[in-house]
């Protein structure tokens, strides 16, 4: 990552990716595959953050 962001934009990036994970093998499992995306997961080419 860029050290010319600051400290707080960082800090926001990285939320961000980890919000942008597919949800645990465990939850699929249990919902019968009726949970099989995180509905906060994004494709970095095409939704861009507004940070």
């Amino acid at each position: 990552m860029s050290s010319r962001k600051t400290t707080g934009e960082k800090n926001r990036y990285i939320k961000r990716s980890k919000q942008n994970r597919p949800p645990p093998t465990w939850v699929i499992v249990k919902t019968n595959r009726r949970v099989t995306r995180s509905p906060k997961q994004r494709n970095w080419r095409v939704t861009k953050l507004k940070l």
